[in-house]
């Protein structure tokens, strides 16, 4: 079983200002609802039963967020309203899952992931970028079945315009397994247009072997002066771990950028 999840939330979220110079993206609402509310949901209805939310110290505000208790108290006592008694109650039930751990120089998500190391129990763990949403259907836990059948490595993968491959992390195929699900035999971090293997793209859901960490530590900074996850993933794949490519069921909508945020919240506002 999968039972730990990580969540990278320490980047600075410059594609959404100016609304991130005062605010954590990650609490940003979406359709009323902060978006990292709908990561935290996924993990549960998949089993999840404990989250490490990677932070930094400019970003407290997200750790303030789920402890409000005096607040919440305070307000209930004096309002007694339902509606606000069940978030704290929500709330209350999010703090018994989740860790923090602290990434304070934004060397990356591979650098990020390490910073959890010590946290990890079981030699696979789930892992979640949170710019990422996949509504409609639950691709965490729809990959935590297949990794129950294969034991091996997923990640979740999408087809893309050709022309924008170079903003991706794109699969090279192996050999196809079944309509949904694919053997990786290579995962490049933006290719050039005319290089990529295919049009097949990294989205952020992955089951990690914990042998990730051995790779992570001695990683070389990649494009962009950052440790990547998926420099990492690349060479336990050249080492022989095995990995599934997953191409998801549910719609997938980013949140990471200003035009991809406001279409989120109509997007949700329709199910």
């Amino acid at each position: 079983m999968i039972k730990q999840a990580i969540i990278p939330l320490a980047g600075q979220g410059t594609r959404l200002l100016p609304l991130t110079s005062v605010f954590a993206k990650e609490l940003l609402p979406i359709n009323g609802k902060p978006g990292i509310e709908y990561i935290i949901e996924e993990c549960i209805d998949a089993g999840i039963k404990e989250i490490i939310f990677i932070i930094s110290k400019k970003k407290e505000m997200i750790k303030k967020y789920f402890y409000k208790d005096s607040f919440y108290n305070k307000v209930i006592k004096k309002k007694k309203d339902k509606r606000i008694f069940n978030e704290f109650k929500k709330i209350k039930k999010y703090q018994k899952m989740i860790k923090f751990v602290y990434q304070n120089k934004p060397m990356g998500t591979g650098d990020a992931v390490l910073k959890a190391k010590k946290h990890i129990k079981d030699k696979f763990f789930l892992m979640l970028l949170p710019d990422d949403l996949i509504i409609k259907r639950n691709c965490s836990k729809d990959m935590i079945s297949i990794f129950n059948k294969k034991k091996c490595s997923v990640m979740a993968s999408m087809k893309v315009n050709k022309n924008t491959v170079n903003r991706w992390g794109i699969y090279q195929k192996k050999k196809t397994i079944n309509k949904l699900n694919f053997l990786i035999e290579d995962v490049i971090e933006k290719p050039e247009i005319k290089n990529a293997p295919s049009n097949n793209a990294v989205i952020g859901r992955y089951i990690l072997n914990r042998e990730i960490f051995n790779k992570l530590k001695n990683q070389r900074k990649g494009k962009g002066g950052e440790i990547h996850i998926t420099d990492a993933i690349r060479r336990l794949i050249k080492d022989g771990n095995k990995f599934i490519g997953h191409n998801f069921s549910g719609k997938y909508l980013d949140c990471g950028t200003m035009h991809g945020y406001i279409k989120s919240s109509v997007e949700i506002s329709k199910i």
